[in-house]
């Protein structure tokens, strides 16, 4: 099988990628490295596989990073994915008139959403028990010798060796601070800036039953993807669970509010919801009068990492992934696909890894400058593509909400040639050449003499 987890003495181990957080990212990283024979074991702090029920949409770039990953990871996705009513995401003027601004294609299937804890649970019956161990927070990552794997050790007292661990553990990742501690010090405390900030954006999530959603929307506004467009907010919907919920996302600006670095999230109403649609059109005023729940709502802040970015995702055999890299709003739905697109170039070059382990049983230091090289073109070939999203994803979200200069958001046609150039950034990208790029470099490193030769593949 392609998961173990690691033995006490390394010396007696295979290639052995050690994943922290068995998130999106995570767990699709692990059924790449599943498919390719590469020897595995997630960390995850939680007691078990744990998502908020909220919805998320996968966009066409993450399905095809899905397929090449592993089959497994796509079919998994289709089996929990919502059937489109229409094949189009569709802006309404939700603010003034309330008419269609623009329709943007999807293709066929296209887009399609779920529930967050249906997909990952389904992605979880593809790793067999062993190769997932619960209820282990990182606190430091260590050098165990020259030429030895590295020695994590977590929270607990207990501890583990890998000979690359991936922090895929989100965007309070504790591996991000790690790797940009000074070099051969990774216990060291954070020197940089680096990490998540507060947008000026937050947000309140529902599922609204269906059955109560058509009777208040109709069933085309209910089993379509909408957003609903105004100065300073926007609302999105769209189906989720087979048509049996309507998730709902509420999108508001306010700079002034005081976020906690340490909390996400904070108490809030639906009057407070309310208060600030009382002057929108009489479809987002039934959404959020009808379909949100009377009293106290949770509303989450929006963080990213636009204003102070990792500087580069590795560090040695150490690096990050997903949102611990390049954390962005959800404006685009591009942020589940970036963390899935990272574990597809991250597979392929842990697999170049161990094909030169195989024939290499005694390990040493070639191996690990080896598996340093191999993560250190993960991070040159993915910085700039992610950083993009990130800066796309805000700018999106300016769009949304009436906020640029020139009045884009309020022009229906300047509007669907801004929309049409931002989420097809996202999705037109050259998946192979990404690959190709990677494995490509790896074998000039082989040429060089930086890696061992066994890496020319």
């Amino acid at each position: 099988m392609a998961a173990a987890h690691p033995q006490p003495d390394p010396d007696n181990l295979g290639l052995q990628v050690a994943i922290i957080g068995a998130g999106i990212t995570g767990i699709t990283l692990a059924l790449g490295l599943k498919a390719r024979g590469v020897l595995f074991t997630i960390y995850e702090r939680a007691s078990g596989f744990r998502e908020i029920g909220a919805g998320i949409g996968f966009s066409p770039n993450a399905e095809r990073a899905m397929e090449a990953l592993n089959t497994g990871v796509l079919s998994a996705f289709k089996r929990v994915a919502n059937p489109n009513g229409q094949d189009y995401f569709q802006w309404v003027d939700g603010y003034r008139s309330g008419e269609l601004m623009f329709k943007l294609y999807l293709g066929k299937d296209g887009f399609q959403g779920c529930r967050r804890s249906d997909i990952l649970e389904e992605w979880a019956k593809q790793l067999p028990a062993s190769a997932v161990r619960f209820g282990k927070e990182i606190d430091t990552i260590t050098e165990s010798g020259p030429g030895r794997p590295l020695l994590l050790h977590f929270k607990d007292g207990t501890s583990a060796f890998a000979h690359a661990a991936i922090g895929c553990d989100g965007i309070r990742s504790r591996v991000r601070q790690l790797i940009l501690s000074p070099i051969n010090s990774l216990h060291q405390p954070l020197p940089s800036p680096a990490g998540p900030s507060y947008t000026g954006k937050f947000c309140f999530r529902v599922l609204a039953p269906m059955g109560l959603a058509m009777s208040a929307l109709g069933e085309q506004l209910a089993t379509t993807r909408f957003m609903y467009t105004g100065p300073d907010a926007h609302v999105v919907t769209y189906p989720v669970a087979d048509n049996t919920l309507l998730n709902i996302l509420v999108v508001l600006s306010d700079a002034s509010e005081t976020w906690q670095h340490a909390h996400f999230t904070a108490p809030g109403s639906k009057a407070e919801v309310l208060a600030a649609f009382s002057d929108w059109t009489p479809t987002v005023r039934t959404i959020v009068d009808r379909l949100l729940p009377s009293g106290e709502l949770e509303k989450w802040a929006i963080f990213d990492m636009a204003q102070y970015p990792c500087p580069f995702y590795a560090q040695g055999r150490v690096c990050i992934a997903g949102d611990a890299a390049h954390a962005a709003g959800p404006h685009l739905g591009a942020g589940g696909g970036m963390g899935i697109e990272d574990a597809l170039v991250l597979s392929e070059l842990l697999l170049g890894a161990q094909l030169y382990y195989d024939n290499h049983s005694s390990g040493g230091g070639d191996v690990m400058l080896g598996i340093e090289k191999a993560l250190a073109i993960y991070s040159d070939v993915r910085y700039a593509r992610t950083q993009e999203v990130v800066s796309a994803t805000r700018e999106a979200c300016d769009l949304f909400q009436w906020k640029d200069g020139l009045k884009v958001g309020r022009d229906p046609e300047r509007f669907a040639r801004e929309v049409t150039r931002l989420f097809h950034g996202v999705w037109a990208y050259d998946l192979d050449g990404m690959v190709t790029e990677a494995l490509n470099r790896l074998a000039e490193e082989a040429v060089k003499g930086l890696v061992p030769e066994s890496f020319n593949f």
